[in-house]
């Protein structure tokens, strides 16, 4: 499963969902409202230049004392739709599952022990409030995983190469109900044909995420900052969603050799992307 973070490296991939405004309870859809109507609203690398930001300090900001005020905004079919940060709430999520991917040694020198207890605690007493809170943006480090391309066509990539001071940006987007409907065929179709695993269990938990949203959201895919360390020839052929489509297609015909092709063209394509963490 996808770490769910806000964190703190740059070379991260990201599965946004952004509700209407009549989604959110007063005040806060007030608030969003005003927010969009600034116009100038901050983008995906301001984020990361304040999480990176918080690393500065000697301890360093482990998770926000506020939750964050700001969200990525998109206007789709006419309607204003946000997607709150919630920074505060995915750097809790993240400092618990950072246990389990660095030695002991290395996580007390990025974020002293003292630091990720306190956070814990923090956190704990903030979920008895809240104990239906969940993130709008789940993020993945190094990788964007298979489970969140089933919910895409390859209709609905979008790329642009960037130039000057805009960088490259590689992204899908379609409506709520097209991904609930195709990931539900996708798990059906991997349940009919594999054993209970990793890929089942990942489905699942997407499924269940997108299942918290209003029906007329919008679920975006972005590739982040990952179209820093890809070459533009790379970037350009990557048709990740069409293989797994084709993948899925083969799989639900029977048709092992297809399956076998469609996944070998996949995990070649982000194994190279893998590699470039290793020699970093």
């Amino acid at each position: 499963m996808a770490v769910v973070s806000s964190v703190i490296v740059p070379y991260a991939s990201y599965l946004r969902v952004y509700e209407p405004l009549a989604a959110f309870p007063e005040p806060e859809r007030g608030h969003w409202a005003s927010y969009a109507e600034r116009g100038r609203t901050p983008d995906a690398q301001d984020e990361l230049r304040r999480a990176l930001a918080d690393l500065v300090p000697t301890p360093p900001v482990a998770v926000p004392v506020h939750e964050s005020g700001d969200a990525f905004v998109a206007e789709v079919d006419g309607v204003v739709c946000v997607c709150p940060w919630r920074t505060r709430l995915r750097r809790w999520q993240a400092l618990e599952g950072l246990a389990g991917q660095f030695p002991e040694s290395v996580l007390d020198a990025l974020i002293p022990p003292v630091v990720r207890r306190q956070a814990a605690a923090d956190y704990e007493r903030w979920r008895e409030r809240n104990p239906d809170a969940r993130p709008w943006i789940l993020t993945s480090v190094w990788h964007v995983p298979v489970t969140w391309f089933t919910v895409f066509s390859d209709e609905e990539r979008e790329y642009a190469p960037g130039g000057g001071s805009r960088p490259p940006v590689l992204r899908y987007r379609t409506p709520m109900v097209q991904a609930r409907r195709r990931l539900a065929r996708a798990l059906r179709t991997v349940r009919d044909h594999i054993d209970e695993g990793p890929l089942t269990e990942g489905l699942v938990d997407v499924g269940r995420w997108l299942e918290e949203f209003h029906p007329r959201s919008m679920v975006e895919l972005d590739y982040g900052g990952l179209v820093h360390v890809l070459p533009h020839r790379s970037l350009e052929a990557d048709r990740s969603a069409a293989d797994v489509a084709e993948g899925i297609a083969a799989l639900r015909a029977g048709n092992d050799a297809g399956v076998q092709e469609a996944y070998g063209r996949f995990t070649e394509r982000w194994r190279a992307v893998k590699e470039r963490r290793m020699a970093n």
